[in-house]
């Protein structure tokens, strides 16, 4: 695995406005900011691991793209392959769940520069230079045609210059819908260029066209054919969420490799969720950093499940987590207040 590079991020930076604690949208006609973005929030997990994290996008050339990227600047992310446009950032709402009623998101995405920004937009040889790891999630081609050709593009031009590519399936069918287009075809076209996948059993479903039961003997079938389909795909990991209320669940992972050996993490009890948005992008963040730092997979799992466990004790995208925070975790079973 490529050790001790830059890892590139490519995705749509977002604002996500949230009503206020565990209120619906629009209850007491307040909204509270976050930055966020699948891709955005495993650069900013990265950056905090301490690895160059480079992220490439194209933002709004106002006041609100600004804001947003200073967000990443703040936590050490590199925003130089950022390009800008007039027109607007996308959004989405989002209202937090409580007890039995789950989250509720409302995507305002579409003809934001992201979605109208043209395959040429950016340089991908120039912002893979230096580069050991390109990232980029389902969510990406998800927004609309002209992204789904620039990620194409993306992690193509990462094979052509020996840069691994990571993918996270994140399959969003709103998105989807909203421009009828053909996502198992595309996310095939991407699949075939990832050395990482952050798939499960309904991903690898969706894109080859199969049903594979949602159990262990269905996760196992399904992570066998997708390693046959795509002769290029290294490794692949995934969580496994229980959740016995909106604010308890358990979450466990596993990473699986080519010849059928799986490492699996401790699972983690998660009572009093504070926010799980983001906990996927802080389990792929942790992933990466245990393969850059040539971990064994056996700790490359346990980390990645920890971080994902920590992202649920903070409000917002991004888990800001570092590495010493993520390794006491793993160390320690005391939660009284360290002074």
């Amino acid at each position: 695995m490529a050790r001790n590079r830059a890892i590139v991020c490519f995705g749509e930076l977002l604002l996500r406005l949230n009503a206020p604690g565990r209120e619906r949208l629009l209850q007491s006609q307040r909204l509270d900011v976050h930055v966020g973005g699948a891709e955005a929030n495993v650069a900013v997990s990265l950056a905090q691991f301490g690895h160059e994290a480079r992220f490439a996008s194209v933002v709004a050339d106002n006041a609100l793209g600004e804001a947003a990227l200073g967000e990443l600047r703040r936590y050490g992310v590199d925003v130089s392959p950022v390009a800008r446009a007039s027109g607007r950032m996308g959004l989405y709402f989002m209202a937090s769940g409580a007890t039995r009623r789950p989250s509720e998101i409302i995507y305002d995405r579409a003809g934001s520069v992201f979605a109208e920004a043209g395959e040429e937009t950016l340089d991908w040889p120039a912002i893979l230079d230096g580069a050991g790891w390109l990232h980029v999630s389902g969510v990406t081609p998800a927004v609309g045609p002209k992204p789904a050709a620039a990620a194409l593009k993306a992690v193509r031009t990462a094979k052509e210059c020996g840069v691994k590519v990571s993918f996270d399936g994140n399959y969003r069918a709103q998105l989807w819908a909203a421009w009828g287009g053909d996502g198992p075809a595309i996310l095939r076209r991407i699949l075939a260029c990832a050395d990482l996948a952050f798939i499960n059993e309904r991903d690898v479903g969706l894109v080859l066209g199969r049903d594979f039961p949602r159990d262990e003997a269905g996760r196992r079938a399904a992570f066998a054919a997708a390693f046959e389909a795509f002769p290029g795909l290294e490794l692949i990991a995934a969580t496994r969420r229980r959740q016995h209320s909106v604010d308890h669940h358990a979450l466990t992972a596993v990473l699986a490799t080519r010849d059928g050996g799986e490492r699996r993490s401790r699972e983690w009890d998660l009572s009093g969720v504070v926010d799980r948005i983001g906990a996927g992008d802080a389990f792929a963040a942790g992933t990466l950093r245990g393969l850059i730092a040539g971990h064994d997979h056996r700790h490359t799992v346990e980390f990645a499940a920890a971080a994902a466990a920590l992202k649920h004790s903070m409000p917002g995208d991004f888990n800001i987590a570092t590495v010493a925070d993520v390794e006491r975790a793993l160390a320690e079973d005391d939660l009284d207040v360290r002074r």
